[in-house]
């Protein structure tokens, strides 16, 4: 997903704005989670970017999106661009270390 939002609407409140765009992200996130699995690939993982604008963007992560959409509505900002990609994840096992009894 790579989408700009607008955060203004002539006859929709920006509250409600924000809770479109908020479902449009979770719907999203839940649909490519749910699509099968390649062999060798232990879940689904999230590249993610949020900017003013589509050149001024910071990487964070998955779960930190509503807290940015939150500080755009905050500073008043007319939109606000989100790039969501999924990328094939694989578990790295957690090595136990050697300690005697």
């Amino acid at each position: 997903m790579k989408k700009t939002f607008k955060l203004t609407h002539p006859t929709i409140t920006p509250e409600r704005l924000i809770e479109s765009i908020k479902r449009d992200v979770n719907k999203y996130v839940k649909r490519e989670r749910n699509k099968k699995l390649p062999d060798n690939v232990d879940f689904w993982d999230f590249n993610c970017s949020f900017g003013h604008t589509e050149d001024d963007t910071t990487d964070i992560h998955l779960k930190e999106i509503g807290k940015y959409i939150d500080k755009a509505a905050e500073q008043k900002l007319e939109s606000f661009y989100l790039k969501i990609l999924v990328k094939a994840g694989i578990r790295n096992k957690k090595t136990q270390p050697d300690t005697p009894l």
